[in-house]
């Protein structure tokens, strides 16, 4: 269903499960999806947020379906994600050690490319609170391409300006989104507008369409407005679409 439509800025919200909706769009149209899929953490847990204890629990859509049903999801989306895409089209997909590797593993399953394992430092992540772990301080950010038939579009020469006119590296260091970046609301795994900025200028050009089947609060789609990109976002809470 679709919750909102600005045809004139080229922005397009849907509201419903995004298999069943990546099914029903069209093939081979889409440039870029950014997927930052359920990490299936919730658990009961706490942990610390803006130096405050707090819940781990984001709600049902992040709850741990068990090890199979988990990869069979990841798989799922991805096949649903890859049939949309250009044939030289590229997808980058966010997540913790607990569902990354079934990512990367879907994607190889699926005859996906990886191009690169990408390791957002963060530099004002909160403290483990057990004391019984290192902190975790990382989310890897996985970028493919289609098939290994593609070939990709990477602004090198972009991403070397922005590093001191030196190769960019692999591993970047971006805080996590600031206060003003969740004025209008809160999405427990909102990324940077930073991160996304980076990302979408990496891998497309002005105009190109960009995709973000878990869009939450649409981090990426404020990123695609300021770039000058055309976005679609998804999304099954409209608690979050709304923000």
């Amino acid at each position: 269903m679709v919750y909102y439509d600005d045809p004139k800025r080229s922005i397009k919200l849907l509201k419903g499960d995004c298999i069943k909706i990546l099914n029903q769009a069209g093939e081979n149209s889409v440039d870029m999806i950014f997927a930052d899929p359920p990490y299936f953490l919730s658990n009961g847990g706490i942990t610390c947020h803006a130096g405050k204890m707090v819940s781990v629990n984001k709600g049902k859509w992040d709850k741990s379906r068990g090890v199979e049903e988990n990869h069979k999801f990841s798989l799922e989306w991805l096949k649903a994600c890859q049939r949309v895409l250009k044939p030289d089209g590229t997808i980058w997909v966010s997540g913790t050690t607990h569902i990354i590797y079934s990512v990367g593993f879907a994607m190889q399953e699926l005859g996906y490319k990886i191009l690169n394992d990408i390791i957002w430092y963060k530099r004002n992540a909160p403290p483990n609170l057990s004391c019984r772990y290192f902190t975790h301080s990382t989310e890897i950010v996985l970028w493919a391409a289609k098939n290994e038939k593609s070939k990709h579009y990477f602004n090198y020469q972009l991403m070397k300006k922005f590093n001191n006119g030196k190769q960019m590296r692999n591993v970047w260091q971006i805080s996590t989104p600031l206060a003003e970046e969740k004025k209008f609301g809160k999405h427990p795994t909102q990324k940077p507008v930073e991160l996304l900025t980076r990302i979408i200028l990496a891998s497309t050009k002005e105009n190109d369409l960009v995709m973000d089947p878990f869009c939450g609060s649409s981090t990426t789609g404020v990123a695609s407005i300021l770039l000058n990109r055309k976005y679609v976002g998804i999304d099954f809470e409209e608690e979050y679409l709304h923000l």
